[in-house]
């Protein structure tokens, strides 16, 4: 088998040998035919590329050629339609040119004809002017009056015909004013007086101690008047022991004194022990008594006129109040009852109640310590209130309740009334004689000291003071004006409960007797 695969090799090898060289000599004849055949077929190609060339750039010639006569024709409608733009435009601003020198010759033309207006409006001027004055020479010369004389005299005519109209209209307005509020006045007022109403009773600046007998009246004095001086020291009270049957009365001028007084004087004569000792028991427990009674009166008023948050001190000075009177009025009474009308009067015009009952309350602070610190009550109960950070809204009531100050807030104003309200009810204050009869006399010194008023009469007790004016020095239009005048200084300077009406009469009699 060997020898076999041997043989074949061998065999192979030689046939390899032999077919080399013809192979080689065959190879090289096909690949100079390919050669040939590829320069042919390259020299072709060639050919048909050039002749493409040729082809493409012959259209491209054309095409360029069309282009190029198509945007000479397009250039050459543009030029054309602007010539035409041109041309319309050339046409127009000629036509603009002809239209302005039209009307530069209508402007001059008009400048012209307003030259000679002018020169002929200049010349009548001037002829009026000469007119005027001879007009105004013959006038002078006429009437008597010189320009300035004239003019004088227009002036007082114009301002007379002013004075009687300005009148007229603010007497139409007052008296329609006047009607609508003192209707509404009316009513609110009413019906606040209706919803608040409270007994008076006078009350005395005295307290009058009654005794079993008269023996008690030595008793009281003691030997050698140890114990009623005693008892005067510790109060700092006056006892009045006189003629009276059973009777001791006891004066100061501090109401809460007078009351302690009072009690411990009770005190003593109902347990009949008195001496020295006994007696400075007595006053300590009145003195007890009466604190306890201040803050029991105080925390009533509060609860009664349901102002809450006041500060304790301003509760017991409330208290002290009840012991001080005012032309016979209770001042605790009182402030209760104008904080009630303030309450009431704020709820019918749509004010802050509760602001209003706080004002009304306290309005009247400052009397319940006036007899031991200096200045108007008013006054007091201004640093008072201030003192213990009530609302400025209050403290500005208090200050302007008596008008110390004009009233700036509608909470000042409804204070101001309700106090006037409680003051004026009847029965609610007594004034003494001499007092009224000085009154009267100032206000009618205050109304007779302006000018054309010949007799003034306070009537009503000093609610209407009648005025009777000179015609010949005050017409029926001053009276208007002079009656608000005298009403202003009325309220200036005089102090008087509620309103004065002020009543003015002008009267004009002429008399002729037939013969």
């Amino acid at each position: 088998m060997m020898q076999t695969v041997i043989a074949c090799v061998i065999t192979a090898v030689v046939m390899l040998a032999i077919g080399f060289p013809a192979g080689i000599q065959w190879r090289k004849k096909v690949a100079e035919k390919e050669i040939s055949s590829a320069e042919e077929e390259a020299k072709r190609i060639i050919n048909e590329a050039i002749k493409g060339a040729e082809s493409k750039k012959r259209e491209a010639l054309v095409e360029a050629k069309e282009e190029i006569l198509q945007a000479r024709n397009e250039y050459e409608r543009e030029v054309k339609e602007r010539r035409a733009d041109l041309q319309k435009q050339e046409r127009r601003l000629q036509q603009k040119e002809e239209n302005l020198d039209r009307k530069t010759e209508n402007i001059e033309k008009k400048e012209e004809t307003l030259q000679n207006k002018l020169g002929e409006l200049e010349a009548a001027r001037e002829e009026v002017a000469t007119v005027k004055k001879t007009q105004m020479e013959v006038l002078e010369r006429l009437s008597g009056f010189t320009a300035e004389e004239a003019k004088a005299y227009l002036i007082n005519q114009i301002e007379a015909d002013v004075t009687h109209e300005a009148a007229m209209k603010v007497k139409e307005i007052e008296t329609r004013y006047k009607e609508e509020a003192d209707t509404k006045a009316r009513e609110i007022l009413s019906l606040a007086i209706q919803r608040c109403a409270a007994d008076h009773v006078a009350e005395a600046t005295v307290s009058v101690v009654p005794l079993p007998n008269d023996e008690m009246k030595g008793r009281i004095i003691g030997r050698e008047g140890r114990n009623i001086r005693t008892l005067e020291t510790l109060t700092g009270v006056d006892l009045i022991i006189d003629d009276t049957p059973e009777a001791i009365t006891v004066s100061c001028f501090d109401p809460v004194r007078r009351e302690i007084a009072r009690i411990a004087l009770e005190k003593l004569i109902q347990d009949g022990r008195i001496h020295p000792a006994r007696i400075e028991e007595m006053v300590e427990k009145a003195k007890r008594e009466v604190d306890a009674t201040i803050k029991a009166e105080g925390e009533r008023a509060v609860f009664e006129t349901n102002v809450h948050g006041l500060h304790p001190e301003l509760i017991k000075l409330l208290g002290r109040m009840k012991y001080r009177t005012s032309y016979g009025q209770n001042v605790l009474n009182h402030s209760i009852e104008v904080a009630h009308l303030s309450g009431l009067l704020a709820a019918e015009i749509g004010a802050n109640i509760a602001e209003a009952k706080r004002a009304g309350l306290l309005h009247d602070l400052g009397k319940s310590i006036d007899h031991e610190v200096e200045g108007s009550h008013v006054q007091i109960g201004v640093e008072l209130a201030r003192k213990y950070r009530e609302n400025e809204n209050v403290v500005h009531a208090i200050e302007a309740h008596h008008n110390d100050v004009e009233p700036r807030t509608i909470i000042a104003c409804l204070v101001q009334a309700a106090d006037a309200i409680s003051a004026a009810r009847p029965g609610a204050r007594r004034e003494n004689l001499e007092n009224y009869i000085k009154r009267l006399e100032k206000l009618e010194e205050v109304t007779s000291s302006f000018p054309g008023v010949e007799k003034s009469f306070a009537i009503q007790a000093g609610r209407e003071v009648r005025i009777m004016v000179k015609p010949e020095q005050v017409s029926e239009d001053e009276m208007v004006l002079l009656a608000r005048d005298i009403a202003k200084k009325i309220e200036d300077e005089l102090e008087y409960p509620g309103q004065i009406k002020v009543n003015m009469i002008r009267e004009t009699k002429v008399v002729a007797y037939a013969k």
